[in-house]
C-alpha cells in the first residue's frame, strides 16, 4: 500500500510538471531546490566538498557554487518528463533548446556508419540524461545503464519515459556488466555514468583527492578494444544546452598492448574533473564520493 502510494503521488507530480512545460517546470525545479537545498544534511556534504576541490576560493564563492548545483539538480529533476520536447536540435535551425557542437556531430556520423561497438562514459552534469538521448537521436545503436527505483510501479514508470529515447536500458544490478557485454557483442554503442563512488574498485585522484572510482568501462574497453569517448551536456542561459563527444580516448596500455585499468580509469575521472572544474555548479557535489 505504501509503493502504490508513492507511485501515485509520483505519478501526480509527474503530470503537475509535463502540465507547466519545460520552461515554467524548469524555472520552479530550481526555484524549490534553492531554498530547500541548505535545509537538508546533503548541503553540507556539498559545501564540504568544495571546499576540498577549491580551497583557494572564498566561502561565498563556494556557497555560490552549491547553490547553482541545487538548482541545477531542481531544473534536470523538472526536466526529465519534458526531454523529448527539449530535444529539439535541427542542423538546419541555428536556433533551439539543443546545440550540438560540428565535431560532435561529425562524431555520432562516423560512429554510426563504422558497423563497430563503441562506449561512452559520462557524468552528473547540467542535464546528464540528454548525452543518450543525443546518441539515440544521432541514429547510434545505443544502451545505457541506468539506475531504477526500488519502488516497481515508478520505476515501470520511469522505464516507459526512458526507453523511446535513449535505446535499450540495463538496470545498474548485478547482471549488469553481462548484459553490457552482450550489447557490445551485438555493436552497439553503450554508455554509462562513472563519476560515482564505486567502494570495491580503485583509488584514482579526483577534484585533489584519492576517490574509489568504478573500473567497469575500462574492463568492457579492454575486453572489447573498442573506441571510448566522452559526452557531456552543458546548461546554458534561457533552457538551452550544448551537446559534446570528444574524439576517442587513447587509453594506456600494458606491455602487451590490453589496456591497463587502473590507468584507464584515473584518465577518464580526469576527463570528467576538467569537465566539472569548467562548470563547477553544474556538477553533483551532493554525493559523497570521498566517503
Amino acid at each position: 500500500m505504501r509503493d502504490a502510494a508513492v507511485a501515485a503521488l509520483v505519478r501526480g507530480l509527474f503530470a503537475l510538471v509535463r502540465a507547466l512545460g519545460p520552461d515554467r517546470a524548469g524555472a520552479l525545479g530550481g526555484a524549490v531546490a534553492r531554498r530547500v537545498g541548505p535545509l537538508v544534511k546533503a548541503h553540507r556534504i556539498a559545501l564540504g566538498n568544495v571546499a576540498a576541490a577549491f580551497p583557494e576560493l572564498s566561502d561565498a564563492e563556494r556557497r555560490g557554487i552549491v547553490g547553482e548545483a541545487w538548482e541545477n539538480l531542481g531544473r534536470t529533476a523538472a526536466e526529465y518528463v519534458h526531454l523529448e520536447r527539449i530535444w529539439d536540435f535541427d542542423p538546419a535551425r541555428p536556433v533551439g533548446r539543443i546545440e550540438v557542437a560540428p565535431e560532435a556531430i561529425a562524431r555520432f556520423e562516423a560512429l554510426r556508419e563504422d558497423g563497430k561497438p563503441a562506449l561512452f562514459f559520462a557524468a552528473h552534469l547540467a542535464n546528464w540524461e540528454l548525452p543518450a538521448v543525443a546518441a539515440a537521436k544521432h541514429g547510434l545503436p545505443s544502451a545505457v545503464l541506468y539506475r531504477t527505483p526500488n519502488n516497481r510501479a515508478v520505476a515501470a514508470d520511469i522505464r516507459a519515459l526512458r526507453e523511446g529515447i535513449m535505446g535499450r536500458l540495463i538496470a545498474a544490478d548485478v547482471a549488469a556488466p553481462i548484459r553490457m557485454m552482450e550489447a557490445l557483442d551485438e555493436g552497439l554503442h553503450v554508455g554509462m555514468l562513472i563519476d560515482q563512488r564505486f567502494g570495491r574498485g580503485p583509488k584514482v585522484p579526483f577534484l585533489g583527492r584519492p576517490a574509489a572510482a568504478n573500473p567497469l568501462l575500462a574492463r568492457l574497453a579492454r575486453r572489447f578494444d573498442c573506441p571510448v569517448h566522452g559526452a557531456r551536456a552543458i546548461r546554458l542561459p534561457g533552457g538551452r544546452f550544448r551537446l559534446e563527444l570528444t574524439e576517442a580516448v587513447e587509453l594506456p596500455r600494458d606491455a602487451r598492448g590490453r589496456v591497463e585499468v587502473e590507468a584507464a580509469t584515473a584518465l577518464l575521472n580526469r576527463i570528467v574533473e576538467g569537465w566539472v572544474r569548467e562548470h563547477p555548479g553544474q556538477w553533483l557535489w551532493m554525493h559523497r564520493r570521498w566517503r
